[in-house]
């Protein structure tokens, strides 16, 4: 790609990746609370088992939690743990903040920032590095983000897999930072090299179905958008619609390759925890289709699309707040660079 012409309203590398980071940032902070509450009043009315797992996810990335119950656990009580009783979400808004403090609502953020928004700006960046030379290549069609959207995630979930594993291993050992070269070592000792990318194949199924639907749908809905408000560059109110609106087409498509996504993980929580080395043989290396069709036979079809409302819930704000605040702050970027382009033009 050629290098940006900030006369022209281009963005640099770094502004870009400002600006991805600004925008992942503000997504976790907006969308935690949200579900640190859903989790809360979920597990009072089903309390969590000793050593049994879940998945939270705050927007941005899966948590994969353990009940502290277990003996085996070393971790101290979480925050999905703690007793309460509420009556519905404000209340449980309320009495979280008053009785275990205003931050209890974001319980779980640091791990995002640590590991999902890194993940974010690869992602957004090469997708907008990809749009812009496809674009100049092929022009503006309405195929373009499909394929890049597509492209871009490919590549983003690929290099972040390992981590993502990783990741996933620590947190259902309840292992700390410090131990995670210990978690590698004995991650491929065990599996081979091979575990690193193991639930590739259905996070892809999910991911990049879901990026070039949403990107697909967010482009053409932003230029009809754009044209009949009769402006030559989006905002933050036309990106922040079309972005709550592609989500949730994306999100309702790809759910059945996330609830299959979300039982590999648990099991492999609940594996690690119990040390049931046949039932993680059982479940990790059966194919996703197979195990979509036993879900369906054994639960129905509508097995497939559990969730639905709760993920809808939380992906369109999510995919709204970050794309919206992303685009923003693209744009002030693009002006500054267009003014101090012109004072140097001037002063020259």
């Amino acid at each position: 790609m050629s290098a940006p012409n900030i006369c022209n309203g281009d963005i640099t590398l770094s502004q870009q990746i400002v600006s991805s980071s600004a925008g992942a940032f503000l997504t976790s902070v907006m969308v935690t609370p949200m579900d640190v509450v859903k989790i809360r009043l979920q597990s009072q009315v089903h309390p969590i088992a000793e050593g049994e797992c879940f998945l939270y996810s705050n927007g941005l990335m899966d948590h994969l939690c353990v009940n502290c119950a277990d003996p085996k656990i070393k971790a101290p009580c979480q925050w999905y743990n703690r007793p309460g009783h509420f009556t519905g979400t404000i209340d449980a808004f309320v009495k979280i903040a008053r009785n275990e403090g205003v931050r209890s609502l974001w319980s779980g953020l640091s791990p995002t920032i640590v590991s999902a928004i890194p993940a974010t700006v690869f992602y957004f960046t090469i997708y907008d590095n990809l749009l812009h030379t496809m674009r100049n290549k092929y022009g503006d069609r309405a195929y373009v983000p499909l394929f890049v959207g597509a492209i871009a995630r490919a590549i983003a979930v690929t290099v972040v897999s390992p981590i993502e594993m990783i990741r996933t291993k620590m947190q259902s050992e309840a292992l700390s930072y410090r131990e995670i070269g210990n978690a590698l070592v004995k991650t491929i000792r065990n599996d081979g090299y091979i575990a690193l990318w193991r639930g590739l194949g259905p996070t892809i199924l999910r991911d990049i179905p879901f990026s070039a639907l949403y990107w697909t749908t967010f482009e053409a809905l932003k230029k009809e958008f754009m044209r009949y408000f009769n402006r030559d560059r989006t905002d933050f109110a036309i990106s922040f619609t079309c972005g709550a609106i592609s989500g949730t087409v994306a999100a309702v498509v790809t759910l059945p390759f996330d609830v299959i996504k979300t039982h590999r993980q648990i099991t492999l929580g609940e594996v690690q925890t119990k040390e049931a080395s046949s039932l993680r043989k059982q479940f990790q290396e059966r194919a996703t289709l197979p195990l979509m069709r036993e879900l369906a036979r054994k639960q129905g079809y509508r097995a497939l699309f559990a969730g639905l409302t709760p993920r809808v819930a939380k992906i369109a704000p999510a995919c709204a707040t970050m794309i919206a605040s992303y685009d923003y702050l693209k744009n002030v970027f693009s002006k500054r660079n267009k003014e101090t382009c012109r004072l140097n033009n001037l002063s020259g």
